[in-house]
């Protein structure tokens, strides 16, 4: 399994950044929001979806972290300059905790959800959740808990786009 921090350092391509973060108790979220404000990148980062391109990755971009305390994913919304939501990532994750320099980080399940703001879901990455159990790098609970996790999510949360969009935009306004 491979540990992700909410620095996002594994992102090469981002060459200068301003992190801010904070642990939120509230109706709202029992957790931590994070948000990155991308300042400079040595390439920009595009996606493809629906035939379009969408830069995901580039200066004035701005990426939220959004970690529930007692939950198995963790949201980040990628937006653009205005805080416009290009796309959402989800990663489903095995294990969370905060490390010795006070960053928040995650082990994740190699499952993961994109969204897109007309409410297309897309599961990405079965394939190497599906290698890792027969590798046995993850257990059959794990692999049971990244399925259950995605199909709860979208069951649930990602069921209705609108509400998403909604909860993602009450995370964001808690930086301002």
């Amino acid at each position: 399994m491979k540990r992700s921090r909410l620095s996002y350092d594994e992102w090469e391509c981002i060459i200068s950044k301003e992190i801010v973060g904070k642990t939120v108790n509230s109706e709202l979220l029992n957790g931590y929001i994070g948000l990155i404000d991308i300042k400079e990148v040595s390439k920009a980062q595009i996606w493809k979806f629906n035939g379009e391109n969408i830069v995901v990755c580039d200066k004035g971009r701005k990426w939220l972290s959004i970690l529930p305390q007692d939950d198995w994913y963790c949201i980040t919304a990628m937006m653009d300059e205005d805080g416009k939501v290009l796309l959402w990532y989800i990663d489903i994750i095995a294990k969370q905790g905060i490390d010795v320099d006070g960053v928040p980080y995650f082990d994740d399940l190699y499952l993961d959800l994109v969204v897109y703001p007309d409410g297309t879901v897309i599961v990405d990455d079965m394939d190497e959740l599906e290698e890792a159990l027969s590798k046995k790098d993850i257990t059959q609970e794990q692999f049971n808990l990244a399925i259950e996790t995605s199909h709860k999510l979208q069951r649930g949360l990602l069921s209705d786009i609108s509400a998403f969009i909604e909860y993602t935009r009450k995370c964001y306004g808690l930086f301002n």
